[in-house]
């Protein structure tokens, strides 16, 4: 079953990375683009815990820095801190509620946004903070958010079924040893 969680995983980071960058260009508003592999970073990590939100996260900046990227690395240690901070959450609060994800997406694209800001832009000299706050991050963080009621509750759905799965085969009688 394992096999098919990771299947299950490497997809959605997949598809969400394949519709970030064709589909959601095209329905941009004002150039600006949800950024669909934090949700899934974000939702695995909240529904799963700290490890699968690290190792989602790593995989999601991999790919965003292999396509996007001027320093392999660098938004795979974004991603993964990020994922990592969501699954702190997995134990406090209940994954059925949507408004914590929403919180953490929100989260999570505003620490984004700043450190893409801080790393690219502020250390080539340009200084203009809130231009940049208002302008790309506070827009992108409210289209993630709204994106992430739809999206998250997808993600749950499936990762409920698939939990529940899981529990049916560890309970199967021909299985147990």
């Amino acid at each position: 079953m394992r096999v098919k969680r990771k299947l299950f995983y490497i997809l959605t980071v997949l598809i969400c990375f394949i519709l970030q960058t064709t589909v959601f260009q095209g329905l941009a508003i004002g150039s600006i683009v949800p950024n669909l592999l934090l949700i899934a970073t974000i939702s695995f990590g909240f529904m799963r815990g700290k490890t699968t939100g690290l190792w989602v996260g790593f995989f999601c900046g991999i790919l965003k820095d292999i396509f996007y990227g001027n320093l392999l690395g660098f938004y795979a240690l974004i991603y993964l801190c990020i994922g990592y901070g969501a699954g702190c959450c997995t134990k406090i609060f209940y994954d059925e509620e949507i408004r914590v994800p929403m919180f953490l997406v929100a989260a999570g694209d505003l620490l984004y946004g700043m450190a893409v800001y801080g790393f690219q832009f502020l250390l080539r000299g340009r200084t203009d903070l809130f231009f940049y706050i208002r302008r790309i991050i506070i827009p992108e963080m409210i289209y993630t958010v709204l994106i992430t009621v739809v999206l998250y509750k997808l993600l749950f759905i499936i990762n409920k079924k698939l939990t529940e799965l899981e529990m049916k085969e560890r309970d199967s009688f021909w299985l147990r040893k």
